[in-house]
């Protein structure tokens, strides 16, 4: 009986949490965003704010180890280790759009799979960077790349195509507003996921006001297939 007791208790609480759960991502996106910003606090360690002009030196060229230790400021305040791995083998963009601070992005291919099809990535984003919109297309070694997105620390805006949703407009770069075809916004926080709305869609995220980590679950990602809709952009 006791054991019986302890299953129908289980089972409750099991259920309770997932109603909650429901209800917590039935609400309004503008409700969800606010929950999330207020939600990935990281203690009392304060946010670096940055411009563009800091990572630029006066010839305009980008500097890439001043931008890394932004990255690595954030690593630090969102307690993620930093790894051998990664001081070697993470990248850092600026998209040759000379707006690092607003427009930008660091990042690690964990794994790139063409003969099994699989893709494992983690996206860096200093407090409000955002990716530059882009779409992933078949090439001859595989098909469109497919993606989801799950946010380990901080929180992003996801953009994509699909019903505009104003509210959220105003977290796009104004240099990239103009430009972008994706104006359907979902807001991700920690442990929440989302999925790229169907193939080939253009698509950005925008992070929050204290930066995000993000890992990306795909299918083989193959360079080729990479465009862009600024045409100024570029890896």
């Amino acid at each position: 009986m006791a054991g019986d007791n302890d299953g129908v208790s289980r089972r409750s609480i099991l259920a309770g949490a997932a109603a909650a759960a429901g209800a917590a991502l039935a609400g309004p996106l503008s409700h969800r965003a606010g929950a999330a910003e207020k939600g990935c606090a990281s203690g009392p360690a304060k946010v670096k704010t940055y411009r563009s002009a800091d990572f630029y030196d006066a010839q305009g060229e980008f500097l890439v180890e001043k931008a890394r230790e932004a990255y690595y400021d954030m690593f630090r305040r969102f307690h993620y280790p930093i790894s051998e791995k990664l001081k070697k083998e993470m990248w850092i963009l600026d998209f040759h759009l000379g707006d690092f601070a607003q427009v930008g992005m660091a990042g690690i291919f964990w794994l790139n799979r063409q003969d099994y099809g699989y893709f494992g990535h983690e996206i860096y984003l200093l407090p409000g960077q955002m990716i530059g919109e882009h779409c992933h297309l078949a090439t001859d070694k595989g098909p469109a790349k497919m993606e989801s997105w799950h946010p380990r620390r901080g929180m992003v805006y996801t953009f994509g195509e699909g019903e505009p949703t104003p509210e959220h407009l105003d977290k796009i770069p104004a240099s990239q507003r103009k430009l972008v075809h994706s104006k359907h916004c979902t807001p991700l926080g920690v442990d929440e996921l989302a999925d790229l709305c169907r193939l080939t869609s253009w698509h950005f995220m925008v992070a929050g006001s204290e930066g995000a980590l993000v890992t990306e679950y795909g299918t083989f990602h193959d360079m080729d297939g990479l465009k862009w809709s600024n045409p100024k952009a570029k890896v």
